[in-house]
């Protein structure tokens, strides 16, 4: 992928009524907003054209829309829910940085301003679904729909399902398997809650390791990310000997690199045994 450029924003006076107190969120006063916009503007720079760049007018007056708009207690808050409402408004926007400054924060001694600054962007993750019991094309469209029907995921390609033989040892159904591109805002152990509630809906039992389901949704990559919870891992710890991991996986990205390992998904597909 390029490298990102940035489009600044500096010192944006807007009004708003955000506060604990009472009074603040009535009488409202002036925040004062800073954005880092990261995107790709070497086509627009290039050709002149502001339609594939990102209108930093249309981006201010967002930004003082949505301050008006909106009431709460936590300048935390709304430079959480602003950002996400950015990234949502601006396809082109792949990150920002978001920083809102209260000049007149009532904290009983003098100073400049207060202000919270977050960064927040798209993520690519990479998720396997499978299923061998019941109507498994039905559970795994079910899946896919949960994802789809979240605003902060955007289903941006599925591979082809293939029918595969259980891996683990005990004697069940042929799985349906297949791998899915996504492109998200939620955070790792966000997106895995997500997962777990599509399962929910599919009536997942977790009875028996590596047994029978009805779904199975696993994050196999996010990014070039490494995580090492109790709960989740990140790249999926067994992948590499997976063909019905590998198989859907090099279909979407077969040059995408392990981030541990260094091997790309079509090198790891061929080095699996036959």
């Amino acid at each position: 992928m390029m490298d990102l450029d940035r489009i600044h924003i500096k010192n944006l006076e807007v009004f708003g009524k955000h506060g604990v107190y009472e009074e603040e969120n009535k009488l409202g006063q002036k925040f004062l907003v800073n954005a880092a916009v990261y995107t790709h503007t070497r086509e627009a720079g290039l050709n002149d054209d502001l339609t594939k760049s990102i209108h930093y007018g249309e981006l201010a007056h967002f930004i003082a829309k949505f301050m008006a708009d909106h009431t709460y207690q936590l300048i935390e808050t709304a430079a959480e829910q602003m950002a996400r409402a950015l990234l949502l408004r601006f396809p082109a926007m792949e990150k920002i940085t978001l920083e809102i400054l209260k000049p007149w924060a009532p904290v009983g001694l003098p100073l400049e301003t207060v202000s919270v600054e977050i960064t927040r962007g798209w993520h690519c993750a990479y998720i396997a679904v499978g299923s061998n019991l019941g109507d498994r094309g039905e559970y795994i469209r079910k899946g896919i729909a949960t994802l789809r029907d979240n605003r902060n995921c955007i289903l941006q390609r599925e591979s082809k399902l293939i029918v595969t033989k259980p891996y683990g040892g005990v004697e069940q159904p042929d799985f349906l398997n297949g791998m899915l591109q996504v492109r998200t805002l939620l955070s790792p152990m966000e997106l895995l809650e997500l997962l777990h509630e599509a399962e929910q809906k599919a009536d997942r039992e977790r009875k028996i390791h590596w047994g029978p389901r009805t779904l199975d949704l696993d994050i196999i990559f996010y990014d070039d990310r490494v995580v090492d919870e109790e709960n989740l891992q990140i790249p999926h710890p067994d992948m590499h000997n997976r063909d019905f991991v590998l198989k859907p996986l090099a279909e979407l990205a077969p040059y995408y690199r392990h981030p541990l390992n260094g091997k790309t998904v079509a090198q790891m597909l061929k080095e699996l045994p036959n």
